[in-house]
C-alpha cells in the first residue's frame, strides 16, 4: 500500500507547536497529550513524531527507534496516569475504522470500566 502523508493535518501541526495541547509525556520519538473530546477520565494520544499516516504504515517504515521510543511512550503514559486497573489502546485507522486525523495515534483509554469494545 501506498501511503501519503498530509504535513497540514492538525497532530502535524500539533508537533510543530503551531497549536498548542496538554502534554502528558514527550520524548525524542513521540508526543503524548489528553484528547480534547475525552471518552473516559483518562483519554491521551500519543503520536509517533515521525510522518506516519496509520499502524500499518508506523509498523511496517518507522525505525526500530522510533518504534521503540513510541512504545516507551505508551508505558510512561499509561504509568503517569495511573490505569492500573486497565485501559484500552485504540488505533482507528482509515475509512472503516473511522481514522479522523490522518497520523498515526493511538488512543490510551481508561480511569473507569469500559464496558465490551464490540457486542457480541
Amino acid at each position: 500500500m501506498e501511503f501519503s502523508y498530509d504535513d497540514q493535518n492538525i497532530f502535524a501541526r500539533i508537533l510543530r507547536g503551531e497549536i498548542p495541547n496538554k502534554t502528558v509525556f514527550e520524548n525524542d520519538h513521540a508526543l503524548a497529550f489528553h484528547d480534547i473530546e475525552p471518552q473516559a477520565p483518562v483519554h491521551v494520544l500519543v503520536i509517533p513524531k515521525g510522518a506516519y499516516v496509520s499502524l500499518d504504515h508506523f509498523a511496517g517504515a518507522a525505525t526500530p527507534e522510533e518504534q521503540a521510543g513510541f512504545m516507551q511512550a505508551v508505558a510512561e503514559v499509561c504509568r503517569i496516569t495511573g490505569v492500573d486497573d486497565g485501559f484500552r489502546a485504540i488505533a482507528n485507522t482509515r475509512a472503516h475504522g473511522v481514522q479522523d486525523v490522518p497520523h498515526f495515534h493511538l488512543h490510551i483509554i481508561g480511569g473507569r470500566h469500559l464496558g465490551r469494545m464490540l457486542p457480541k
